[in-house]
């Protein structure tokens, strides 16, 4: 679905080829790898701000680039790593790339309110709540998965005991 689109595909191409940012492939992340997340998102993101007619090149590129942190925060509890990754994001981000005011408020502002700042662009609130969808619909797809995993195991182990 993503990579068939032509201008989508254009649009982050630079992002996607950059070496670093493909260690986000190895990093779970709500179930999936950070990498694929950060894709879903910029994906939602480049497709809602384009019809909404706004600037959906800073947007989708703000968007892929709002978890572009790899170990930072491995050692920081849940909470401090809420609060701490957009600033590591945007570290890494701005090593590779020139970015916008917008594209720097997209990533600082993704986790708000955890992180106190709210976003100055519609484009950056967008991507807050595209985020938040996109975190709820994987971590909730985790779960059923893990929770059919564990239930198959169960009754795998009580067909062998009634046997």
């Amino acid at each position: 679905m993503r990579r068939h689109n032509t201008e989508f595909y254009k649009l982050t191409k630079d992002i996607l080829i950059n070496k670093e940012f493909n260690k986000l492939r190895y990093i779970n992340h709500h179930g999936i790898t950070r990498y694929d997340h950060s894709l879903r998102v910029a994906y939602y993101t480049y497709i809602i701000t384009k019809k909404l007619h706004l600037d959906y090149y800073k947007a989708t590129k703000g968007a892929l680039l709002h978890d572009f942190f790899i170990d930072e925060v491995s050692s920081m509890d849940g909470v401090s790593r809420l609060r701490k990754h957009p600033t590591y994001a945007l570290i890494n981000a701005k090593k590779y790339y020139d970015l916008s005011p917008m594209e720097e408020d997209i990533i600082k502002t993704h986790m708000f309110p955890v992180t106190f700042r709210p976003p100055k662009y519609l484009e950056s609130w967008l991507v807050d709540i595209i985020d938040d969808i996109a975190s709820i619909y994987e971590r909730s797809y985790s779960i059923k998965n893990e929770l059919a995993t564990s239930l198959s195991v169960i009754a795998l182990m009580f067909i062998n005991y009634i046997r």
